[in-house]
């Protein structure tokens, strides 16, 4: 695989990333729910309407 097809092969993991984080935080905003992240080793729980 050549660098330029690396980067777009790159490039399109992290836009469908984006994308399905962005779509789960607006189902999560929709219900009223709360996300956890991992943070240190420590779990932070976010309400879904505080991510902007």
């Amino acid at each position: 695989m050549s660098e330029q097809e690396s980067r777009k092969l790159r490039e399109n993991i992290l836009s469908e990333l984006t994308s399905s984080f962005e779509k789960l935080v607006q189902e999560k905003k929709e219900s009223g729910d709360e996300l956890v992240f991992a943070e240190k080793g420590q779990l932070k729980t976010v309400k879904a309407e505080d991510i902007d």
